[in-house]
């Protein structure tokens, strides 16, 4: 164990620990990730004894780093290179029924680690100089590691009961660990699921956010539906459950499908907010579902019926109602396009189009529309696939000769009032359209001169 003592603060913390009398311990995420060779530069220190004094003559003796004290809850911490340390005296808690904050006391380590919330996050090392490096592990946390499991170390009932945000930090962290939930501890999650009303919203989406952005994401979501959360969490995602058969034609489960295409991004991209919009491309659906006796099933519209959605959904899940819900809506509202430029003959005006309506977020778009491909038939990926090679080529080319990524009319609202001597009015807004569209449909170029005649017979055309 002592290899894995290397960082400096732990024979420091030793050290003071051993001049003041007190016991100290390096717990939690740190001690797990040992043992899953997993890089965590966050570490938890437990003093028994006082951790915010331990805290600045630590910071002290290693160079003098400022120390961030949090007086009400005993905890201290300071950034040492890329390491965050925290101190904490250990304590037990006790809960209110109507509040997930807890009443502190003053503790053992037995205390500290009963308090933790699953058995593999409840590993001790010792930093006392008779025990430097022993392993601590009251409640079998090293054979969970090696079983995959995520366990609590006391009665699920009480540990969720306690704090309920622990059944979506169960979720997560078997996400993120590509673990299994132990059956009592799930029955636990499903018995306390109610008691998920007293957490804010924004922790439940903090961890969710933790979810979204683990290697296979889809394993979080299967947890959150098999324990019957999906539905209070994200009931739209939950309405894209099951197959409708109707004339002995069925559609495909879009919720599995979403979860595929959420699978297939993962590797390609970390930006949360992409991510988001794989779990949201398809959101509309069930709202748009017909059935057509020749066409069979239809869902018209739902990327733009899916846009006006998303604000909705970012308001109650409290995401933040700026660039990045305007993002996601982009991508919602096109995520059709490229796919159809593939499966169609692709035409310069439509290729235009998308590199205009697009702009900056062109590729972010091309990803997750090569995501969205699901098709069990490996010949159909592989040839889609190539097709949309060929169009992002031909969006290279045709962005190089027309510039036309976030570009503006040459022609402003300005000149065309200047130019004809009208006021602001909806025959601007006309003119100024119908350049934008002769540009983007290839009859003029983007150029100013050209624009500006196109301009003048627009008007003469209107009269003007």
């Amino acid at each position: 164990m002592q290899d894995f003592l290397k960082h400096p603060v732990f024979k420091t913390v030793s050290d003071i620990c051993y001049e003041c009398g007190y016991k100290a311990y390096t717990i939690g995420g740190f001690v797990r990730d040992i043992f899953l060779h997993r890089k965590n530069s966050d570490i938890d220190i437990v003093i028994i004894g006082n951790g915010i004094e331990v805290a600045e003559k630590t910071a002290k003796k290693m160079g003098g780093y400022k120390v961030s004290v949090y007086k009400a809850f005993g905890t201290a911490m300071f950034r040492c290179g890329d390491s965050e340390i925290e101190f904490v005296g250990a304590r037990k808690e006790s809960y209110n029924r109507y509040s997930r904050k807890p009443i502190v006391e003053i503790g053992t380590l037995e205390d500290d680690q009963n308090r933790r919330d699953f058995t593999i996050n409840a590993l001790a090392i010792s930093l006392n100089k008779e025990n430097y490096g022993e392993l601590i592990d009251p409640f079998g946390g090293i054979k969970d590691l090696d079983k995959g499991i995520i366990k609590t170390p006391l009665d699920p009932m009480i540990t969720f009961s306690d704090d309920p945000l622990r059944i979506i930090r169960a979720v997560r962290f078997a996400t993120q660990l590509g673990f299994n939930i132990e059956q009592n501890t799930f029955d636990g999650i499903i018995s306390n699921r109610e008691r998920l009303s007293i957490v804010s919203p924004e922790r439940i989406i903090d961890e969710l956010n933790k979810i979204v952005l683990a290697e296979r994401p889809s394993i979080g979501f299967m947890f959150l539906d098999k324990a019957g959360l999906l539905q209070d969490i994200l009931p739209e995602l939950n309405a894209l459950k099951g197959v409708e058969t109707v004339d002995g034609k069925g559609h495909k489960d879009n919720f599995y499908h979403t979860l595929e295409v959420l699978d297939n991004i993962s590797p390609k991209t970390d930006d949360l907010w992409l991510r988001w919009a794989a779990i949201f491309h398809d959101i509309a659906k069930p709202v748009t579902k017909k059935f057509d006796p020749q066409l069979g099933w239809t869902f018209h519209a739902h990327n733009f019926v899916g846009e006006k959605m998303i604000p909705n959904i970012f308001k109650r899940l409290k995401f933040p109602l700026n660039e990045k819900m305007k993002f996601v809506q982009k991508m919602v509202s096109l995520h059709l396009r490229p796919i159809a430029l593939v499966e169609e003959e692709v035409t310069d005006s439509a290729l235009r189009r998308l590199l205009f309506e697009a702009g900056d977020d062109l590729e972010s778009l091309m990803t997750l529309c090569e995501a969205d491909i699901t098709s069990k038939n490996k010949e159909k990926v592989a040839k889609l696939l190539a097709n949309f090679k060929v169009v992002r080529q031909k969006l290279k080319e045709t962005e190089e000769k027309d510039r036309l990524r976030n570009f503006q009319p040459p022609i402003t609202g300005e000149i065309i009032m200047d130019t004809f001597n009208l006021p602001p009015s909806h025959l601007v807004g006309v003119i100024k359209s119908a350049i934008k569209d002769a540009i983007l449909d290839g009859i003029i170029r983007n150029d100013y001169t050209e624009a500006y005649q196109f301009m003048l017979l627009k008007g003469k055309e209107l009269g003007l």
